[in-house]
C-alpha cells in the first residue's frame, strides 16, 4: 500500500450524483405517464358532475372553462408531475428540494385554478384569443395567440419551480449558460404552445361533453391519445436535456484522488 501521498479510491459514479442511477427516461417519461394515468382514472371511476362532491369545491371545479377545455384538468397533473420529476433529478439538498416543490406546485395549482377553473392560464389564452378576433383578425390567428398565451402562463409556473428546487449546476462559462438556457427555454415554450393548441382542440377532435357526463371507452382513448400527442415534444425536449447533463457529468476516469 502507497503511503505518504494521495491514494486512489474507487468511488462509484453514482456517488457523485443523486442522478447517477436515474435513466434520464424516467422523470421525462414520468409526467406523461401520470396525465395518462390520471385520464384513465378519471374515465374508470365515472367522474362527472353527477358525482357527488362538495359544493365549494363543485362550484369552483366545473363551469365555462372546464367545459371548454377539458384536457387542462390533465395539463395540470402534467406539470405537477414535472415539478416532483424535476425534484427526483435535482442536485440539490433535500430539504431545498422539497420546499421547492410544493412552491412550485403552489404556484401552478394557484395559476390554474384560481379563482376558478382555469385560473389566470386559460384566461389568459380567453382573453388574448378574443382581443384578437376583435380586431377582425382571423379565429386561426386568435386561437394560435391564445394557446401561446396560455402556454407562456402555465410554462414560467414550471420555470419558476425549476429555478426554487435549483441543482442545475454547470461548469461552462456564463455565456454558454445562458445560450443554452434561453435555447432550451424557447424550445420548450414552442413545445407547450403546440400542447395547448392541441387540448384546445378537443371538442373538434370528437371528445364529448364531459364533464356533463361521464367519459366512455372510445372518448377516454381518444383523451389519452391527444394528451400523449400533445405533451409527448416537451417530454422529448426534457429527455434530450437530461441526457446531455447526464453525459457531461460522467467522469473521464473510474477513481478519484483523496
Amino acid at each position: 500500500m502507497p503511503s505518504g501521498g494521495a491514494s486512489a479510491v474507487l468511488v462509484p459514479a453514482a456517488a457523485t450524483s443523486p442522478v447517477g442511477a436515474i435513466s434520464p427516461l424516467v422523470p421525462a417519461a414520468f409526467p406523461l405517464m401520470a396525465a395518462f394515468l390520471a385520464l384513465c382514472a378519471t374515465a374508470v371511476t365515472g367522474l362527472s358532475q353527477a358525482s357527488p362532491l362538495p359544493p365549494e369545491l363543485a362550484a369552483r371545479f366545473y363551469g365555462f372553462f372546464l367545459q371548454q377545455y377539458p384536457l387542462f384538468t390533465f395539463a395540470i397533473v402534467y406539470g405537477l408531475a414535472r415539478l416532483v420529476a424535476m425534484a427526483a433529478a435535482s442536485t440539490a439538498s433535500l430539504p431545498r428540494r422539497i420546499v421547492g416543490v410544493l412552491l412550485g406546485a403552489t404556484l401552478l395549482l394557484a395559476l390554474s385554478l384560481y379563482p376558478t377553473f382555469g385560473g389566470f392560464v386559460l384566461r389568459a389564452g380567453f382573453a388574448t384569443g378574443g382581443m384578437t378576433f376583435l380586431t377582425y383578425q382571423p379565429m386561426s390567428v386568435a386561437f394560435a395567440l391564445g394557446s401561446a398565451s396560455s402556454a407562456f402562463v402555465f410554462g414560467s409556473a414550471l420555470a419558476v419551480g425549476a429555478l426554487l428546487i435549483g441543482g442545475r449546476t454547470s461548469a461552462a462559462s456564463w455565456g454558454r449558460r445562458l445560450a443554452t438556457g434561453l435555447l432550451r427555454s424557447g424550445a420548450r415554450f414552442l413545445a407547450l404552445w403546440f400542447a395547448f393548441a392541441v387540448i384546445g382542440q378537443a371538442h373538434m377532435a370528437g371528445f364529448g361533453p364531459w364533464p356533463r357526463r361521464a367519459l366512455s371507452t372510445g372518448e377516454a382513448g381518444l383523451g389519452a391519445s391527444l394528451v400523449l400527442a400533445a405533451f409527448l415534444p416537451h417530454a422529448i425536449l426534457v429527455w434530450l436535456a437530461l441526457r446531455d447533463r447526464s453525459r457531461r457529468k460522467k467522469p473521464g476516469a473510474p477513481s478519484i484522488a483523496v
